[in-house]
């Protein structure tokens, strides 16, 4: 359900900002696995694998279907999302302010999911596994666009997941602690409990018709809306293609998703490509502006300690 879809504006942290009260968590560190990951541009070709994943939880799926913009302002809503999204690393301490911000927004998300059953989005139990699925789908991302995780970073990056969900208000009880109890945590729910919802099948279906465009400087929106009806039935086609193959096998079976040997190919020759061409970019095109921004400050505070 993490639908910033209220008119509301995220905190900016490049303008002035209350200091954060002494209990707020903070990020999780520069130079991370999820620092790293989480700016670089390859991340984007995760996310729609990784909002599937939570929609495809009932309760999840009849908040977004019920509540979201999502299908009538898909841009603003993608946009929002992902300036939520890197505020909870990149933001310092207008991280915890966001966490805040998303809380308020979602206490009256509630009602009855497509069996009956009522939901509210501040379940711990649902909102926790919003945030748990991120994990899952980097970590098989990762395999595809950077390099598979050791050990070391798998850890890491988990212990670091669970440090973005207290900045959300995850409770620690709610969210499993530890590598080994998570993965039995996520096969139990994929196995259990996911289902193809309407909004899972929207999202998916390779011939959704989609808005062209309406963010981004003029002359780009005037280029994308004169060319978008050859270019929407590909990038609807694409995003499809990729959530797909980007899903971790076990939740792309539950959900009942077609994935062919000859998919599998495709998108092993389409990753190489992006291996090869996205770490040689310069850093204003490889890396999310929050997340450029951070690393300018990151690298003149590593200097300004060097200088004393």
């Amino acid at each position: 359900m993490s639908d910033p879809a209220a008119p509301t504006e995220p905190t900016d942290p490049t303008g002035p900002q209350a200091p954060a009260a002494p209990t707020d968590p903070l990020p999780p560190p520069p130079g991370g696995v999820l620092w790293t990951l989480a700016g670089d541009i390859r991340g984007l070709l995760l996310l729609p694998a990784a909002f599937t994943l939570q929609v495809a939880h009932p309760a999840v799926g009849a908040g977004v279907d019920e509540h979201s913009v999502f299908r009538t302002d898909p841009w603003g809503r993608g946009e929002r999302s992902l300036r939520s999204l890197q505020l909870w690393i990149y933001g310092g301490e207008a991280a915890a302010e966001e966490g805040r911000r998303l809380r308020r927004l979602h206490r009256g998300i509630q009602g009855t999911d497509t069996h009956g059953r009522p939901y509210h989005a501040l379940d711990p139990a649902t909102y926790a596994w919003v945030h748990a699925t991120g994990f899952p789908v980097y970590h098989h991302g990762a395999r595809y666009f950077i390099r598979p995780l050791t050990e070391a970073q798998e850890r890491r990056l988990y212990a670091e997941w669970l440090q973005v969900g207290r900045i959300l208000g995850i409770r620690d009880q709610d969210m499993p602690q530890t590598i080994e109890e998570f993965w039995p945590y996520y096969r139990r729910i994929v196995a259990d409990e996911l289902e193809a919802t309407p909004v899972v099948r929207d999202l998916v279906d390779p011939h959704q018709k989609l808005p062209p465009p309406d963010r981004g400087p003029m002359p780009l929106r005037l280029l994308l809306t004169a060319l978008w009806p050859w270019i929407m039935p590909r990038y609807v086609r694409l995003r499809s293609f990729l959530t797909a193959g980007l899903m971790p096998p076990d939740a792309r079976d539950a959900l009942g998703l077609t994935w062919t040997d000859r998919q599998e190919r495709t998108l092993r020759r389409f990753a190489r490509v992006v291996r090869i061409v996205v770490p040689v970019l310069p850093e204003r095109l490889r890396y999310l502006p929050l997340a450029r921004e951070a690393r300018r400050r990151e690298r003149l505070s590593r200097s300004g300690r060097r200088a004393r």
